[in-house]
C-alpha cells in the first residue's frame, strides 16, 4: 500500500507547497516518530501499544476530534483534488533527497467510486554541476492509474498497455470498499479507526493544523505500513497531508516513507450534475489495443495493492 496508499486517501492541502516550511516541519517530525518507529523490529508484531497509555484528558480531547472529523467526512459526497507525492529511500537517493516525484489527480464520489492518477512521475538522477538534483522520467514508467466504479476495480498499466479488471464481491461494495488508509479521509468512523489502529494526537508542527498518527494493529495492515501520520486542518477537518511509512521502515538503517500534499481541493462541488462528474473520471472501457485480464478481487489483500498475481483465474481478452 506504499505504492496505492491513498487511493483518494487523500484530500487537500491549502497554499502549501513543498518548498515551504509545511514539508520541512514535517520532516523534522519524521525523526522523532523514526526514533520511536525504530525500536520495532521490521517484521514483527505489535503485541501491545506502541506507545503509552493516553491519560483521561488526552484521550478526551483525541475522542472529540475523531467524532468532529467523522461528522466533517460523512458529509463528503464528491471530492477532486490534485496531489504531490514525494518517496524517499536512501537505497535510491541521498539522505534528505527523494528519490521519485509524482503529480496527479484524485477524485471521488460516495459512497464507493474514486480514481487516483499520477499524470508526471520523475526520478532523481543524481547532481549536476551546481548540485542541483537531476529529476528525469524513465522509460516505461508512468505512475499509478486506477478507478473504482463500485462494482469493479480497474488498474491501468500504460507501460505494458494492460488493464486489470478485479470484481468486487458484494461484500467489499459500498461503505466496505475502504478497506485501506481510505477512512482517514472519507466516511471516517470513529469507532472503527480506534478499533483497527492505536491512535493519538501529537503536537501538530504548525498552527492552524492538527497531527494525528495512527499505528496498525492488524498483521495485514502492518504488512503494509508500520505507521500512518495524518495532517488535518484545524477548521475544515480535510487532510492538508499524510505520510505513511513502509512496514520496515528504520530511522537510520530503512528510512523509507511516502509524503503526499494536496491542493485545489472541491468538496461537494459538482455543479454540472451527479452522473456528469462520475463521467468525467470513470472510463466505459480502456483504449482498443490494450490487453484486458479480468478476474475477482481477493478480500484479504489492502484495496489498491497490485494484484497481477493474485492467484485467481484470470481471463485475457481484447
Amino acid at each position: 500500500m506504499m505504492r496505492l496508499l491513498a487511493i483518494c486517501a487523500l484530500a487537500t492541502l491549502f497554499n502549501l507547497a513543498h518548498s515551504g516550511g509545511f514539508q520541512r516541519v514535517l520532516g523534522q517530525q519524521n525523526g522523532q516518530t523514526g526514533a520511536q518507529i525504530a525500536r520495532q523490529d521490521a517484521g514483527a508484531a505489535l503485541p501491545s501499544q506502541p506507545f503509552p497509555a493516553l491519560n483521561p484528558a488526552a484521550q478526551a480531547q483525541l475522542q472529540t476530534l475523531l467524532l468532529n472529523w467523522e461528522q466533517q467526512s460523512k458529509s463528503m459526497k464528491t471530492l477532486e483534488c490534485s496531489f504531490t507525492r514525494w518517496h524517499y529511500d536512501m537505497f535510491a537517493a541521498p539522505q534528505g533527497q527523494f528519490a521519485s516525484r509524482a503529480d496527479g489527480v484524485i477524485k471521488y464520489a460516495a459512497p464507493d467510486k474514486g480514481l487516483f492518477r499520477v499524470d508526471r512521475l520523475v526520478f532523481f538522477g543524481g547532481f549536476d554541476a551546481n548540485q542541483q538534483a537531476i529529476l528525469q522520467p524513465q522509460p516505461g514508467q508512468f505512475g499509478e492509474h486506477w478507478v473504482c466504479n463500485g462494482e469493479q476495480l480497474i488498474e491501468f498499466d500504460r507501460g505494458r498497455k494492460e488493464c486489470r479488471v478485479q470484481t468486487l464481491p458484494p461484500e467489499m461494495r459500498g461503505q466496505q470498499i475502504f478497506n485501506s488508509p481510505l477512512p482517514f479521509v472519507f466516511n471516517l468512523d470513529a469507532q472503527q479507526i480506534q478499533q483497527r489502529y492505536w491512535v493519538r494526537q501529537v503536537q501538530a508542527p504548525a498552527e492552524g493544523m492538527l497531527l494525528i498518527e495512527a499505528w496498525p494493529k492488524r498483521q495485514e495492515d502492518r504488512a503494509q505500513y508500520k505507521l500512518v501520520q495524518v495532517a488535518l486542518d484545524a477548521e475544515t477537518f480535510l487532510p492538508r497531508a499524510l505520510l505513511m511509512y513502509a512496514p520496515n521502515f528504520h530511522a537510520k538503517n530503512a528510512p523509507k516513507w511516502d509524503h503526499y500534499e494536496f491542493q485545489d481541493s472541491k468538496r461537494n462541488a459538482i455543479g454540472a450534475g451527479f452522473q456528469r462528474f462520475l463521467g468525467n473520471f470513470i472510463p466505459e472501457k480502456p483504449p482498443s489495443d490494450w490487453k484486458i485480464l479480468q478476474n475477482n478481487f481477493q478480500a484479504a489483500a489492502p484495496l489498491g495493492v497490485q494484484q497481477a498475481n493474485s492467484g485467481t483465474q484470470e481471463t485475457t481478452t481484447r
